[in-house]
Order: C-alpha cells, then sequence, then structure tokens
C-alpha cells in the first residue's frame, strides 16, 4: 500500500482557531492596550472562572503545567529525601516534577482498563519515606480516586492530582482537580483548554496550600507585601495576555468536551467486537474527556502504517514508560518491571480526536481500523 497525505490529522487546532479567533485578537488586543501584563485583572478572573469550572475552591495560574506540578508538589511539603509514587505511563514531567524537588519518584504500575494509578500497585511501593501520590488522569481518563484518597488518608500522605489531560473529567460526580490536596492543570495549545503557549494552574480547597503557591509562584513574595519574600520561590507566574485568552476558550470548554464525548461513542459503536482494547466511556457519575482516544492491540505499528497509508494520522503515547527512560537509569530495578505500563507502552495507539472532527471522518477512520482487522 502506497502512503498519502493525511487528510485526517491526529489533532488540528485551524478550525477552533477560524471560529474563535477574533475573540482571541480582542483580548489579546485588551491586554496590550491595558498596560498590565502581569498579574493583573486577567489573572485574577481567570483564577476565579476556572476554579468554578472544576469545582475548586482556588485557582493559581502559573507559566506551564510543569511549573504546577512542581509547585503542587513543593507546597504539599516534598523535598530532598522524599519519595512519591507515581504513575510510570505517563508523560515525563509527573516524575521529573518530583526530581527536581530533590525527591525520588516511585514508579507504581497502572490499571489494565483505564491506565490510570492502580492502588495496589502504589501500596506495594510505599515506604516511610513516601510524602505524596500524584495520580494521572491520563488521556482524559479519571483515575481510580476513591482507594488512592483512602490510601493516602490513612498514611498521612498528600495527594496531587496531574490533571494535565482531564479539564472537566467526573469521577463519581466529582471533577478532577476537585478530589486530591492539589491539582495541577495545563494548558498547552493541544490540551483539551489550550493557551497559545505554555501555561498552567493549580487548584485547592486549602487555604493554606494557596498561599503557598501563590508565594512560591511569585519568587517567594508575601501576597501582602510586594517585597516582603517570606520563602524562596520561583518566577513562573501565568501572563496577562495567556489568563486572556484562557477566558475567551473557558467560555466554550464544556461544548468542546461534549463534542470529544460523541466522537468517543461513535468510535467505540464502531471499533466493538475487533481484536482491540478500547477505552471506557465511563458510567454514571464518571465521565472521561478524551483528551486521546487511545487504543491498545499487539499489532500496534502495523495498524498505525495502515491507517497512514490511507492518508489518517495517528500517535505513540507513551512508547516508553517513565521508569525505561535513560533519565532514571540510576534507579535500577527499584522501578520496576511494571507489565501492565510497558505492555501499554507497546500497544497504545491514539486516534484521531478534537472537538472540530467531523463525524464523517470518524466514520472514515473507523472504517479503515476494521480494514485492517479484515
Amino acid at each position: 500500500m502506497t502512503a498519502t497525505a493525511v487528510t485526517i490529522p491526529l489533532l488540528t487546532l485551524k478550525d477552533q482557531h477560524a471560529e474563535i479567533g477574533a475573540e482571541v485578537k480582542a483580548a489579546v488586543a485588551r491586554v496590550l492596550d491595558s498596560g498590565v501584563f502581569i498579574l493583573g485583572p486577567e489573572n485574577k478572573a481567570f483564577d476565579a472562572e476556572f476554579a468554578a469550572a472544576v469545582g475548586a475552591k482556588f485557582c493559581l495560574g502559573v507559566d506551564s503545567g510543569t511549573s504546577a506540578l512542581e509547585l503542587a508538589l513543593e507546597a504539599a511539603g516534598v523535598g530532598p529525601g522524599d519519595e512519591v509514587v507515581v504513575p510510570t505511563f505517563t508523560f515525563i514531567a509527573t516524575a521529573t516534577a518530583v526530581s527536581v524537588l530533590g525527591a525520588t519518584p516511585v514508579f507504581a504500575d497502572v490499571d489494565p482498563v483505564t491506565l490510570t494509578l492502580d492502588s495496589a500497585s502504589v501500596l506495594k511501593k510505599l515506604t516511610s519515606r513516601t510524602k505524596a501520590i500524584v495520580p494521572v488522569h491520563i488521556f482524559g481518563q479519571p483515575a481510580d480516586m476513591d482507594p488512592l484518597m483512602d490510601l493516602a488518608r490513612s498514611r498521612k500522605l498528600a495527594v496531587v492530582e496531574d490533571c494535565a489531560q482531564s479539564h472537566l473529567a467526573t469521577y463519581k460526580g466529582r471533577l478532577a482537580g476537585s478530589i486530591g490536596d492539589l491539582a495541577a492543570f495545563s494548558f498547552y495549545p493541544s490540551k483539551n483548554l489550550g493557551a497559545a503557549g505554555d501555561a498552567g494552574a493549580v487548584t485547592t480547597g486549602d487555604e493554606k496550600l494557596r498561599d503557598a503557591v501563590n508565594e512560591l509562584r511569585n519568587c517567594g513574595r508575601s501576597a501582602a507585601a510586594g517585597y516582603n519574600h517570606v520563602r524562596v520561590g520561583h518566577n513562573c507566574r501565568l501572563d496577562e495576555i495567556q489568563a486572556a485568552v484562557l477566558r475567551v476558550k473557558l467560555l466554550r470548554l464544556e461544548a468542546w468536551t461534549n463534542a470529544r464525548r460523541k466522537i468517543a461513542a461513535l468510535y467505540d459503536d464502531g471499533l466493538k467486537g475487533l481484536p482491540l482494547k478500547l477505552p471506557p466511556l465511563g458510567s454514571g457519575g464518571t465521565k472521561p474527556v478524551f483528551h486521546l482516544y487511545t487504543v491498545r492491540t499487539e499489532r500496534r505499528d502495523a495498524l498505525a502504517a495502515h491507517l497512514r497509508a490511507a492518508g489518517i494520522g495517528t500517535g505513540v503515547y507513551y512508547p516508553v514508560s517513565a521508569h525505561q527512560q535513560p533519565a532514571y537509569a540510576a534507579l535500577g530495578a527499584k522501578g520496576g518491571p511494571l507489565p501492565v505500563a510497558e505492555a501499554a507502552s507497546r500497544e497504545a495507539l491514539s486516534l484521531p480526536m478534537y472537538p472540530e472532527l467531523p463525524a464523517a471522518d470518524a466514520a472514515r477512520v473507523v472504517a479503515a481500523v476494521r480494514a485492517f482487522f479484515k
């Protein structure tokens, strides 16, 4: 089969920008005209609006999702000598956020259905040095939070949700980012809610943790005095232009989320019965948001090549589990083996998913996948 140009991309932002481009430009112009570029009215408004959207009491905008993880963990007291349990099937920033604080990421396996952090594996990884647990709502699938929260409370551990891919996902009726002690969101442009560059946020329901993050993101400054540096902090503030862009997009996030769920339902209906592991659609109060629609098959690479030849884009996230990355070779056997995650790294393939994907294109993807398995 001869390869053709991709006509159905894995992701495109062109249609989104065509719809909201004028509003985004107006928002940027508003900031430029104001002359206020750092921690101004756009930040304040976005913090309040996003907190309300995800059911959190407090939100603090920061400069990236990675910074959000680092600040949340630091605010939770993670530091040199501590251990933090993280899933190994995740983007590397989940682990490096622990490492940059002088702590050690301890890698746990994931659930075979949702690919989120498995509480039974976490239990095996806990030691007297464990300080926190970081469940990742991978691909927009909510982690099973109740057993993780019970485990954390019984051991007096902090829980920091990694919500980089899970804006508006719900777990038993509760929104991702409102369940743990703190949560970290990414607004990288390709995320369900994306900025016009790097951006992120930390949410929490605890006033003391909010104050700690507020100080840490702004050079350790006390909120009450510009030159009263009460701790060693960082410069991780969300700029006003990004906050303004995010406010425009936040108004549409619910509609975009519903569109993603409809596409996922089309895929689920069309791909049932094939030798594929499909992501759960959710039930009751647990609803994924399908940042990615990721299937699994032992024939992953061949299926990807087949779809590429049919003009359909795909993605592989994450082909090497975190505990197998060269950056963590020094941990040796401490991180593994972790068989479910390692299998997922060999088998996972993401199909086209974005809110504007036409139903006809989704049907074409289904037809191409079914043709492969004939």
